[in-house]
């Protein structure tokens, strides 16, 4: 596909990309803000549906373009690809995460939203492949038990998607932390893993300290079973 080829697609596709572009360049705002990246490092993205009846490969996801800081980011910089990979409209090249978000939207249908961080701590754990342990009534709502780790993958291709789908697929969390790299969230929309994102460095930061006190005491199953089962589903407005 060429930088133009977004033309070809349905008006009300047009029209959701660019509601799309919008709310992507608003919430990587959000990520210096909470104190989760530093320089150009981090992206967040979303997918845009194109046929809601149609095979998830057709659709299209918007993300930063790479290298580029923060304070640069508006939403007509944001690059629109497809599922492969491919540049279907922008002037600048995608972050070097793409094929990995793409992999996961392509591999998780439920996802409309992936978010990559370099977080202090939740980094930190990730540096260690060590899981951050369920020892938070917070860490119980929000992740429905541990917050596991993903296997080393280099950066460039789908590599780190692989990673992130093969720890996630059959997991509560939203969050995993790929090995000596740093967390990937996942969310029904951007705005989803932007707060999965948030609260795993929070927790990340949160155990860390209680274990520089003591060794942390777990939550039984049942309880994190029930306190999840709650936030989850009565918890907020609905």
């Amino acid at each position: 596909m060429t930088a133009t080829a977004l033309d070809a697609y349905a008006p009300a596709v047009r029209e959701e990309v660019a509601r799309a572009r919008e709310k992507v360049s608003a919430l990587h705002a959000e990520l210096p803000r909470w104190g989760l990246v530093v320089w150009t490092a981090g992206n967040v993205s979303q997918r845009v549906v194109v046929d809601p009846a149609g095979p998830s490969e057709r659709d299209l996801l918007v993300i930063k373009p790479s290298g580029v800081t923060y304070d640069e980011l508006t939403p007509e910089s944001m690059v629109v690809c497809d599922l492969q990979a491919n540049l279907v409209e922008g002037t600048r090249a995608p972050s070097s995460d793409t094929a990995a978000h793409a992999y996961v939207y392509t591999h998780l249908p439920h996802v409309g939203g992936v978010v990559h961080t370099h977080s202090t701590y939740a980094t930190a754990w990730a540096a260690r492949a060590e899981p951050v342990p369920c020892v938070l009534t917070m860490m119980a709502d929000e992740f429905g038990g541990d917050i596991p780790v993903g296997p080393f993958a280099l950066i460039g291709d789908d590599s780190i998607g692989r990673g992130i789908v093969e720890t996630l697929r059959d997991s509560r969390s939203p969050a995993v932390l790929m090995r000596n790299h740093g967390p990937f969230t996942i969310g029904t929309d951007a705005k989803a893993a932007v707060k999965a994102a948030v609260m795993v460095e929070e927790v990340a930061r949160t155990v860390h300290i209680s274990r520089q006190l003591g060794e942390p005491l777990p939550i039984a199953q049942s309880d994190v079973d029930s306190l999840y089962a709650r936030y989850q589903n009565v918890y907020g407005q609905h």
